[in-house]
């Protein structure tokens, strides 16, 4: 008889520990990244399901130095802020000038949240 109070407590025990491990197993948000090119410079978004992976979020443009999309490796064009413009996250470069090459934007990883990279863009012909 004794049995059941130790069952009851035990399992009480679980459950405060699945509970308190709950946002670790959550995992990270995924985040997403689009890019898009302008005369001048480089755009575009930054999607999230968590307003904090997007709102706020570090973007980096990174100029492709071999067959892939490598941050470690390739040339940092430049950096910039997402920020709210109607419902999305905008993060622009501003004037870089016109540019050759293959680009892409990265958002590094922080707390909570996944890294994103964009598909790759080519930079405008007329360079």
């Amino acid at each position: 008889m004794k049995s059941k109070p130790i069952l009851a407590t035990l399992a009480l025990v679980a459950c405060a520990a699945l509970i308190a491990a709950a946002p670790a197993l959550a995992g990270k948000a995924e985040t997403k990244v689009k890019i898009k090119t302008q005369s001048d410079g480089f755009y575009g978004y930054v999607k999230s399901d968590k307003d904090k992976c997007a709102n706020g979020r570090e973007v980096i443009l990174y100029k492709m130095k071999g067959n892939g999309q490598d941050p470690s490796r390739d040339k940092e064009i430049g950096s910039d802020t997402a920020q709210a413009n109607g419902t999305k996250y905008m993060w622009s470069t501003g004037n870089t000038g016109p540019r050759k090459g293959l680009f892409y934007a990265y958002a590094p990883k922080i707390k909570g949240c996944k890294a994103g990279i964009s598909k790759v863009v080519e930079g405008q012909k007329g360079a």
